[in-house]
């Protein structure tokens, strides 16, 4: 697993500590490679905009390593 992604999860199980749907929903999706489903249940999260703009950071991140020719995927 990529440091992106066990970020992510990290700080998302932070942030929702209950276990619940969308938090299922969420560690589904980083576990299968598709940020766009992540921005799309994270956008029905009620972050403040300090949360909402570390979890943008570290989506960016992640999605910068799926990048063809990122150095961390060798695509």
């Amino acid at each position: 697993m990529e440091a992106a992604h066990v970020s992510l999860l990290r700080w998302l199980r932070r942030q929702l500590r209950q276990p619940s749907p969308i938090r299922e929903r969420l560690e589904a999706a980083i576990e299968n490679d598709d940020p766009g489903e992540v921005r799309r249940l994270v956008a029905q999260l009620p972050f403040n905009d300090g949360q909402q703009r570390n979890v943008d950071q570290l989506l960016g991140a992640w999605e910068r390593t799926l990048a063809p020719g990122s150095p961390d995927t060798g695509r």
